[in-house]
Protein backbone atom coordinates (compact mmCIF):
# COMPACT_ATOMS: atom_id res chain seq x y z
CA UNK A 1 0.00 0.00 0.00
CA UNK A 2 1.90 3.43 -1.29
CA UNK A 3 -0.68 5.99 -1.49
CA UNK A 4 -2.92 6.53 1.47
CA UNK A 5 -7.05 5.70 0.83
CA UNK A 6 -9.62 8.22 1.20
CA UNK A 7 -12.98 8.30 1.86
CA UNK A 8 -15.69 11.06 2.94
CA UNK A 9 -19.20 12.01 2.75
CA UNK A 10 -21.91 14.47 4.21
CA UNK A 11 -25.44 14.66 4.92
CA UNK A 12 -26.41 10.97 5.79
CA UNK A 13 -27.41 9.20 8.50
CA UNK A 14 -24.09 7.34 9.78
CA UNK A 15 -24.57 4.03 8.26
CA UNK A 16 -24.62 5.50 5.01
CA UNK A 17 -22.14 7.82 5.72
CA UNK A 18 -19.91 4.94 6.51
CA UNK A 19 -20.88 2.96 3.59
CA UNK A 20 -20.17 6.17 1.20
CA UNK A 21 -16.29 6.17 2.78
CA UNK A 22 -16.12 2.77 2.48
CA UNK A 23 -17.35 2.93 -1.28
CA UNK A 24 -14.58 5.41 -2.07
CA UNK A 25 -11.95 3.61 -0.25
CA UNK A 26 -12.48 0.67 -2.32
CA UNK A 27 -10.61 -2.77 -1.22
CA UNK A 28 -8.42 -2.00 1.94
CA UNK A 29 -5.50 -4.35 1.65
CA UNK A 30 -4.43 -6.57 4.21
CA UNK A 31 -1.23 -4.03 4.94
CA UNK A 32 -3.67 -1.07 5.89
CA UNK A 33 -3.07 -1.03 9.78
CA UNK A 34 -4.02 2.98 10.81
CA UNK A 35 -7.10 4.86 10.40
CA UNK A 36 -7.38 8.69 10.68
CA UNK A 37 -10.77 9.83 11.53
CA UNK A 38 -12.16 13.21 11.86
CA UNK A 39 -16.53 13.55 12.01
CA UNK A 40 -18.29 16.57 12.52
CA UNK A 41 -19.95 17.06 16.37
CA UNK A 42 -23.66 15.96 15.14
CA UNK A 43 -22.13 12.49 15.08
CA UNK A 44 -21.03 12.31 18.62
CA UNK A 45 -23.70 10.37 19.69
CA UNK A 46 -23.31 7.59 16.79
CA UNK A 47 -19.63 7.64 17.09
CA UNK A 48 -18.98 4.88 18.74
CA UNK A 49 -20.95 2.83 16.64
CA UNK A 50 -19.29 4.49 13.20
CA UNK A 51 -15.67 3.34 14.67
CA UNK A 52 -17.63 -0.28 15.53
CA UNK A 53 -18.62 -0.88 11.78
CA UNK A 54 -14.99 0.68 10.13
CA UNK A 55 -13.04 -1.60 12.44
CA UNK A 56 -15.44 -4.57 11.15
CA UNK A 57 -14.78 -3.50 7.58
CA UNK A 58 -11.05 -2.32 7.67
CA UNK A 59 -9.86 -5.09 9.75
CA UNK A 60 -7.89 -2.32 11.37
CA UNK A 61 -7.46 -1.97 14.93
CA UNK A 62 -5.20 1.58 15.37
CA UNK A 63 -7.66 4.56 14.82
CA UNK A 64 -6.76 8.01 15.93
CA UNK A 65 -9.34 11.52 15.16
CA UNK A 66 -11.31 13.87 16.55
CA UNK A 67 -14.83 15.65 15.76
CA UNK A 68 -14.87 19.67 15.12
CA UNK A 69 -17.67 21.82 13.85
CA UNK A 70 -16.40 21.02 10.21
CA UNK A 71 -14.00 18.34 8.77
CA UNK A 72 -12.11 18.30 5.64
CA UNK A 73 -11.18 16.21 2.80
CA UNK A 74 -9.36 16.53 -0.44
CA UNK A 75 -10.75 19.65 -2.12
CA UNK A 76 -13.79 19.91 0.55
CA UNK A 77 -14.67 21.64 3.64
CA UNK A 78 -18.20 20.07 5.22
CA UNK A 79 -20.13 22.10 7.81
CA UNK A 80 -23.35 22.36 9.37
CA UNK A 81 -24.12 18.48 8.72
CA UNK A 82 -23.37 15.64 9.33
CA UNK A 83 -19.71 14.82 7.82
CA UNK A 84 -17.52 11.94 8.08
CA UNK A 85 -13.87 11.71 6.55
CA UNK A 86 -11.26 8.52 6.98
CA UNK A 87 -7.90 8.43 5.85
CA UNK A 88 -6.61 4.88 6.21
CA UNK A 89 -2.57 4.07 5.79
CA UNK A 90 0.16 1.60 6.43
CA UNK A 91 3.05 2.00 8.58
CA UNK A 92 5.16 -0.25 9.98
CA UNK A 93 4.44 -1.65 13.35
CA UNK A 94 7.70 -0.83 14.28
CA UNK A 95 7.10 2.95 13.37
CA UNK A 96 4.47 3.99 15.27
CA UNK A 97 2.65 3.68 18.77
CA UNK A 98 -0.72 5.19 19.73
CA UNK A 99 -1.07 7.89 22.26
CA UNK A 100 -4.34 6.55 25.15
CA UNK A 101 -6.33 9.89 26.58
CA UNK A 102 -3.86 11.63 29.26
CA UNK A 103 -5.28 13.42 31.43
CA UNK A 104 -3.08 14.64 33.82
CA UNK A 105 -0.05 12.37 34.37
CA UNK A 106 1.98 11.21 31.31
CA UNK A 107 4.10 8.80 33.37
CA UNK A 108 2.43 5.68 32.86
CA UNK A 109 2.44 6.01 28.74
CA UNK A 110 5.88 6.84 29.38
CA UNK A 111 6.96 4.00 31.35
CA UNK A 112 5.36 1.63 28.85
CA UNK A 113 6.25 2.67 26.06
CA UNK A 114 10.27 3.97 27.55
CA UNK A 115 11.87 1.36 25.27
CA UNK A 116 10.33 2.52 21.87
CA UNK A 117 11.16 5.90 22.71
CA UNK A 118 14.28 5.64 23.49
CA UNK A 119 15.26 3.79 20.24
CA UNK A 120 14.94 6.72 18.22
CA UNK A 121 16.52 10.26 18.18
CA UNK A 122 13.82 11.99 16.54
CA UNK A 123 10.03 11.52 17.19
CA UNK A 124 6.76 13.08 15.61
CA UNK A 125 3.62 13.49 16.69
CA UNK A 126 -0.12 14.12 16.31
CA UNK A 127 -2.14 15.25 18.97
CA UNK A 128 -5.64 15.68 19.41
CA UNK A 129 -6.85 17.46 22.54
CA UNK A 130 -10.40 18.72 24.73
CA UNK A 131 -10.19 22.37 25.30
CA UNK A 132 -11.76 21.84 28.15
CA UNK A 133 -9.13 20.48 29.98
CA UNK A 134 -6.63 23.63 31.35
CA UNK A 135 -3.95 21.34 31.58
CA UNK A 136 -3.72 20.64 27.73
CA UNK A 137 -0.74 23.06 27.45
CA UNK A 138 0.92 21.65 29.91
CA UNK A 139 0.46 17.97 29.16
CA UNK A 140 1.37 18.55 25.87
CA UNK A 141 4.65 20.47 27.07
CA UNK A 142 5.41 17.33 29.47
CA UNK A 143 5.15 14.64 26.56
CA UNK A 144 7.45 16.91 24.22
CA UNK A 145 10.39 16.87 27.45
CA UNK A 146 10.13 12.91 27.73
CA UNK A 147 10.38 12.36 23.82
CA UNK A 148 13.25 12.44 21.95
CA UNK A 149 13.52 16.01 19.87
CA UNK A 150 9.58 15.54 19.95
CA UNK A 151 7.65 17.65 17.10
CA UNK A 152 4.36 17.67 17.82
CA UNK A 153 1.21 19.24 15.53
CA UNK A 154 -2.58 18.79 15.71
CA UNK A 155 -5.41 20.57 17.37
CA UNK A 156 -8.13 20.88 19.81
CA UNK A 157 -11.52 19.59 19.22
CA UNK A 158 -14.55 21.86 18.17
CA UNK A 159 -18.16 21.18 18.96
CA UNK A 160 -21.52 22.40 20.16
CA UNK A 161 -22.04 19.94 22.47
CA UNK A 162 -19.03 17.86 24.23
CA UNK A 163 -15.76 17.21 22.76
CA UNK A 164 -14.62 14.03 21.82
CA UNK A 165 -11.48 12.30 20.35
CA UNK A 166 -10.83 9.20 19.03
CA UNK A 167 -7.67 6.96 20.28
CA UNK A 168 -8.20 3.36 19.03
CA UNK A 169 -11.82 4.02 20.89
CA UNK A 170 -13.84 7.15 21.21
CA UNK A 171 -12.18 9.47 24.43
CA UNK A 172 -12.40 12.73 25.97
CA UNK A 173 -10.84 14.87 29.00
CA UNK A 174 -7.02 14.81 27.52
CA UNK A 175 -5.15 14.68 25.06
CA UNK A 176 -4.38 11.29 22.39
CA UNK A 177 -2.75 10.92 19.81
CA UNK A 178 -0.04 8.85 17.83
CA UNK A 179 3.70 8.96 18.16
CA UNK A 180 5.88 7.93 14.67
CA UNK A 181 9.68 7.23 14.92
CA UNK A 182 12.07 9.11 12.57
CA UNK A 183 11.42 6.30 9.52
CA UNK A 184 8.18 7.75 9.17
CA UNK A 185 8.90 10.73 6.78
CA UNK A 186 6.80 13.81 6.88
CA UNK A 187 7.20 17.46 5.80
CA UNK A 188 4.67 19.89 8.08
CA UNK A 189 4.34 23.55 8.11
CA UNK A 190 2.08 26.32 9.64
CA UNK A 191 0.26 29.14 8.26
CA UNK A 192 -1.32 31.88 10.28
CA UNK A 193 -2.75 34.19 7.41
CA UNK A 194 -1.51 37.78 9.52
CA UNK A 195 0.62 40.33 8.81
CA UNK A 196 2.26 42.60 11.60
CA UNK A 197 2.33 46.13 11.19
CA UNK A 198 5.27 47.22 12.24
CA UNK A 199 7.62 46.10 14.13
CA UNK A 200 7.77 45.08 18.26
CA UNK A 201 7.17 46.50 21.08
CA UNK A 202 8.22 46.01 24.69
CA UNK A 203 5.05 45.66 27.30
CA UNK A 204 6.77 47.92 30.20
CA UNK A 205 3.83 47.60 32.02
CA UNK A 206 0.56 45.41 32.36
CA UNK A 207 -1.46 43.58 34.95
CA UNK A 208 -2.66 39.89 34.01
CA UNK A 209 -3.77 40.26 30.50
CA UNK A 210 -3.82 44.29 30.68
CA UNK A 211 -1.39 46.44 28.59
CA UNK A 212 -1.07 49.40 30.42
CA UNK A 213 2.05 50.63 28.57
CA UNK A 214 4.30 49.82 25.72
CA UNK A 215 7.92 51.12 24.85
CA UNK A 216 6.87 53.12 28.32
CA UNK A 217 3.86 54.76 26.68
CA UNK A 218 0.22 54.63 26.91
CA UNK A 219 -0.32 51.20 25.24
CA UNK A 220 -3.41 52.29 23.34
CA UNK A 221 -1.49 55.15 21.68
CA UNK A 222 0.83 53.19 20.36
CA UNK A 223 -1.89 50.75 19.14
CA UNK A 224 -3.29 53.26 17.45
CA UNK A 225 0.71 54.75 15.69
CA UNK A 226 0.98 51.01 14.40
CA UNK A 227 -2.40 50.43 12.69
CA UNK A 228 -2.99 53.96 11.37
CA UNK A 229 -5.89 57.00 10.99
CA UNK A 230 -8.68 55.38 9.39
CA UNK A 231 -8.99 52.28 11.77
CA UNK A 232 -7.69 54.72 14.77
CA UNK A 233 -10.61 57.03 14.16
CA UNK A 234 -13.18 53.96 13.95
CA UNK A 235 -11.89 51.66 16.67
CA UNK A 236 -15.00 49.08 16.50
CA UNK A 237 -13.30 48.00 12.98
CA UNK A 238 -10.48 46.16 15.13
CA UNK A 239 -12.83 43.44 16.20
CA UNK A 240 -11.67 40.20 14.05
CA UNK A 241 -9.47 42.45 11.79
CA UNK A 242 -6.40 43.44 14.60
CA UNK A 243 -4.71 40.96 16.40
CA UNK A 244 -2.09 40.57 19.20
CA UNK A 245 1.14 38.74 17.96
CA UNK A 246 3.52 37.32 20.80
CA UNK A 247 6.90 36.36 18.88
CA UNK A 248 8.52 32.93 20.30
CA UNK A 249 11.87 33.14 22.08
CA UNK A 250 14.57 32.42 19.78
CA UNK A 251 12.97 31.12 17.43
CA UNK A 252 14.78 31.25 13.36
CA UNK A 253 11.52 31.55 11.27
CA UNK A 254 10.42 34.81 12.94
CA UNK A 255 7.29 33.03 14.15
CA UNK A 256 4.39 34.48 16.57
CA UNK A 257 1.72 33.28 18.84
CA UNK A 258 -1.66 35.12 17.69
CA UNK A 259 -4.43 36.05 20.31
CA UNK A 260 -7.75 38.12 20.40
CA UNK A 261 -7.64 41.42 21.46
CA UNK A 262 -10.77 41.16 24.18
CA UNK A 263 -10.89 44.97 24.82
CA UNK A 264 -9.98 48.68 24.50
CA UNK A 265 -10.14 51.13 27.65
CA UNK A 266 -10.60 54.91 25.71
CA UNK A 267 -10.68 56.69 28.30
CA UNK A 268 -7.51 55.09 30.08
CA UNK A 269 -5.54 54.15 27.29
CA UNK A 270 -5.59 50.34 27.66
CA UNK A 271 -5.74 47.20 25.68
CA UNK A 272 -7.06 43.77 26.79
CA UNK A 273 -5.69 40.60 25.29
CA UNK A 274 -6.57 37.13 25.04
CA UNK A 275 -3.41 36.26 27.09
CA UNK A 276 -1.79 36.50 30.42
CA UNK A 277 1.67 38.77 30.37
CA UNK A 278 4.70 39.65 31.80
CA UNK A 279 6.79 42.66 31.88
CA UNK A 280 9.58 42.86 29.62
CA UNK A 281 8.01 40.81 26.92
CA UNK A 282 7.33 41.76 23.38
CA UNK A 283 4.28 41.90 20.88
CA UNK A 284 3.18 43.35 17.52
CA UNK A 285 -0.33 43.96 16.02
CA UNK A 286 -0.88 42.40 13.07
CA UNK A 287 -3.86 42.13 10.15
CA UNK A 288 -5.85 39.54 9.25
CA UNK A 289 -7.35 39.22 6.40
CA UNK A 290 -8.36 36.95 3.02
CA UNK A 291 -5.63 38.27 1.08
CA UNK A 292 -2.86 37.81 3.51
CA UNK A 293 -4.41 34.66 4.57
CA UNK A 294 -3.67 33.13 0.71
CA UNK A 295 -0.06 34.89 0.77
CA UNK A 296 0.86 33.05 4.10
CA UNK A 297 -1.11 29.86 2.74
CA UNK A 298 0.97 29.65 -0.53
CA UNK A 299 4.16 30.88 1.13
CA UNK A 300 3.54 27.14 3.04
CA UNK A 301 2.68 25.03 0.67
CA UNK A 302 5.75 26.08 -1.68
CA UNK A 303 7.99 25.73 1.54
CA UNK A 304 6.41 21.76 2.40
CA UNK A 305 6.66 21.17 -1.83
CA UNK A 306 10.66 22.06 -1.44
CA UNK A 307 10.97 19.86 1.56
CA UNK A 308 9.60 16.89 0.50
CA UNK A 309 11.71 13.52 0.49
CA UNK A 310 9.52 11.89 -1.66
CA UNK A 311 6.44 11.12 -3.52
CA UNK A 312 3.62 12.12 -1.12
CA UNK A 313 1.64 9.35 0.27
CA UNK A 314 -0.97 11.52 2.06
CA UNK A 315 -1.87 14.33 4.51
CA UNK A 316 -3.80 15.52 7.09
CA UNK A 317 -4.79 19.55 7.53
CA UNK A 318 -5.87 21.13 11.19
CA UNK A 319 -7.11 24.64 10.52
CA UNK A 320 -8.71 26.90 12.76
CA UNK A 321 -12.98 27.55 12.96
CA UNK A 322 -11.93 31.21 11.92
CA UNK A 323 -10.26 30.42 9.23
CA UNK A 324 -12.08 28.19 5.89
CA UNK A 325 -15.98 29.64 4.93
CA UNK A 326 -14.61 32.69 7.35
CA UNK A 327 -11.88 33.68 6.07
CA UNK A 328 -11.12 31.80 2.52
CA UNK A 329 -15.00 31.99 1.22
CA UNK A 330 -17.89 29.93 1.22
CA UNK A 331 -17.03 27.14 -1.50
CA UNK A 332 -13.99 24.47 0.25
CA UNK A 333 -11.68 27.39 -0.93
CA UNK A 334 -9.01 26.93 1.88
CA UNK A 335 -8.94 23.35 1.04
CA UNK A 336 -8.97 23.74 -2.95
CA UNK A 337 -5.89 26.13 -2.64
CA UNK A 338 -4.25 22.84 -0.66
CA UNK A 339 -5.96 20.66 -3.74
CA UNK A 340 -4.29 23.08 -6.06
CA UNK A 341 -0.95 23.43 -4.98
CA UNK A 342 -0.59 19.70 -4.31
CA UNK A 343 -3.09 17.91 -6.60
CA UNK A 344 -5.51 15.23 -5.30
CA UNK A 345 -3.21 13.81 -2.82
CA UNK A 346 -5.15 12.34 0.29
CA UNK A 347 -6.12 14.76 2.59
CA UNK A 348 -7.95 14.50 6.03
CA UNK A 349 -8.85 16.88 8.53
CA UNK A 350 -10.97 18.87 10.78
CA UNK A 351 -11.41 22.82 12.21
CA UNK A 352 -10.33 22.99 15.60
CA UNK A 353 -10.46 25.30 18.76
CA UNK A 354 -7.12 26.14 18.28
CA UNK A 355 -3.85 24.25 17.18
CA UNK A 356 -0.79 22.69 17.52
CA UNK A 357 2.87 23.83 15.55
CA UNK A 358 6.12 21.95 17.47
CA UNK A 359 4.74 21.64 20.72
CA UNK A 360 2.97 25.01 20.93
CA UNK A 361 -0.65 26.28 20.95
CA UNK A 362 -1.93 28.36 18.13
CA UNK A 363 -4.75 30.66 16.99
CA UNK A 364 -6.07 31.57 13.62
CA UNK A 365 -3.62 28.99 12.37
CA UNK A 366 -3.55 26.08 9.57
CA UNK A 367 -1.30 23.03 10.16
CA UNK A 368 -0.25 20.46 7.30
CA UNK A 369 1.35 17.37 7.28
CA UNK A 370 2.31 15.73 4.40
CA UNK A 371 3.67 11.77 4.74
CA UNK A 372 5.95 10.74 1.89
Amino acid sequence: MQQFLLGHSSNQEPRQLVKDCMEQVGQVPDSANFGFIYATYTLIPKLDIILDTLRRRTGITNWSGSVGLGVSATGQEYYDQPALTILLAEFPETTFRTLPVQTGDIDNFINSTGDWINNDDFYFGILHCDPGNMQVPSLISSLAQYVPNAFFVGGLSSSADVNVQVADNVVSGGISGVLFSSEVPVATGHTQGCTPFTSRHVITACERNIVIELDNRPALDVFKEDVGEVIARDLQRVAGYIFAGFPIPGSDTSDYIVRNLVGIDETNRLLGVGQLLTEGSEVMFCRRDGNTARQDMQRMLTDIKGRMSSSPRGAVYYSCTGRGRYQFGPDSEELKLIRDELGDLPLAGFFANGEIFHNRLYGYTGVLTVFC
